[in-house]
């Protein structure tokens, strides 16, 4: 899950999955899947690192196969 915090210093979590968007407006607008629009106080730079690092960390052992 991914951390942000809204404009009024509200925290909420998002699974990374439901990330269609993120925008610099100059705020920071993220875009989830189902249109949602939410405007946070993180950096576009700091949410795609965000994002990168959680895609590293599922792929970081390689892929488990059970046979």
């Amino acid at each position: 899950m991914m951390k942000f915090t809204r404009l009024n210093d509200t925290r909420f979590y998002v699974n990374p999955d439901q990330l269609l968007t993120v925008e610099s407006t100059p705020d920071s607008v993220i875009t989830l899947a189902n249109g949602e629009k939410h405007m946070v106080r993180e950096s576009v730079s700091n949410i795609v690192e965000q994002f990168q690092e959680y895609k590293k960390s599922l792929y970081q052992n390689g892929p488990t196969i059970n046979r």
